[in-house]
């Protein structure tokens, strides 16, 4: 009993405070609509392109390519045809078209403008295919010319070219992402709070008046663990609520599994905190080891910007970040249904929390009080 009322004075006092609530509720929510706004179009996969705007002029008295602007008109390609005066060249070069192509009877030429790279490699695609097919065409007139209908007709199969992509399809949005990133940064963050639940006892100087009390050191200790893991617990799901809510965040369908992932990490974080806590001799130090640990594991884990493909010894920095492994592990269940990638981050984050807490309870048991 005396448990259940040490868990509850300190969930009590943690959600009456509005540094808590902001830090643990507020800020990861506004972060996550900056972030998730600010840096949406490092996300996307596709790049738009406008209207192609194409200036020709044809010699070869043949119908062949008239048929070929007006197919490709429905793509939305627009063709002008160049007057006897206008030097065709000219015009591409002061970039007013992004492309002039010179049909004569003896070939094609196509010529582009350095500004507009990603329409020159569609026209060129499409002129190219274009040539081979006309050369495809002549042949066959050459050789047999009653074949030449039934060249171009003939159905293919549905099957004839199978596609299989590499890369799956589903990939997390910026918005998708920082959601995640920033649940599992706050949980990190979140060691700050629980590396002074022993310490403040003895800033106040009631850390006497616990020991004298009839409550055990070890009761005093689980109790303010349990309640701090059900304050930080708490503020996550709200964040994660929050977030499929208003922001829309994918959180798959796999969110008990994802949930449990989280609160392994909730388990790490507040065994960092009580184990760093006791480790160092003042107040102050738990808080600044804790925060720079925190900066640093998210820096280098992703939570501030994508990282992809690291080499060298930046991998290898970026592989130690306790956020690494969590965002690597909750991305692979929500988007592939892996559910083993939940098993290495849940491991490290008990084996973690285990020693943290040994290095505590040992520690507690030395002191003469809290």
């Amino acid at each position: 009993m005396n448990i259940i009322n040490i868990a509850w004075k300190g969930i009590k006092t943690d959600f009456r405070d509005i540094r808590t609530l902001f830090f643990m509720l507020a800020f990861p929510i506004l972060l996550m609509l900056v972030l998730g706004t600010a840096l949406s179009n490092t996300f996307t996969t596709s790049l738009p392109v406008e209207d192609i705007h194409v200036l020709y002029k044809d010699t070869s008295n043949s119908e062949n390519f008239q048929f070929f602007i007006s197919e490709t008109k429905k793509s939305g390609i627009h063709y002008k045809e160049a007057s006897e005066n206008l030097d065709g060249k000219q015009e591409v070069k002061q970039m007013k078209y992004d492309g002039y192509v010179e049909v004569t009877a003896e070939g094609i030429q196509l010529f582009l403008n350095n500004g507009s790279s990603i329409e020159g490699n569609i026209l060129q695609g499409m002129l190219s295919s274009y040539v081979g097919q006309s050369n495809i065409a002549a042949e066959i007139i050459k050789t047999a010319p009653d074949k030449l209908e039934s060249a171009f007709t003939r159905e293919q199969p549905d099957n004839f070219i199978k596609e299989t992509s590499l890369l799956p399809d589903k990939q997390p949005g910026s918005m998708d992402y920082y959601a995640i990133v920033t649940t599992t940064m706050i949980i990190l963050y979140g060691a700050m709070g629980s590396s002074s639940l022993i310490v403040s006892e003895r800033v106040r100087k009631t850390g006497d008046r616990l020991i004298v009390s009839p409550v055990r050191k070890s009761e005093i200790f689980i109790g303010k663990v349990l309640g701090s893991l059900v304050v930080n617990s708490v503020c996550i799901i709200l964040v994660i609520s929050c977030s499929k809510l208003f922001f829309n965040a994918n959180w798959g369908d796999n969110l008990g599994l994802v949930s449990l992932v989280l609160l392994t990490e909730v388990v790490f974080a507040v065994s960092m905190g009580i184990g760093i806590s006791f480790l160092t001799k003042t107040s102050a130090a738990p808080s600044i080891i804790i925060l720079l640990f925190a900066q640093l594991s998210s820096f280098f884990g992703g939570a501030y910007f994508k990282i992809e493909n690291p080499e060298g010894i930046f991998k290898l920095i970026t592989e130690l970040s306790p956020l690494t492994w969590m965002n690597t592990a909750i991305t692979k269940i929500i988007y592939a249904n892996d559910f083993t990638a939940a098993i290495p981050a849940i491991t490290i984050n008990l084996t973690g929390s285990l020693l943290f807490l040994l290095v505590a309870v040992i520690s507690l048991q030395r002191r003469e009080g809290l």
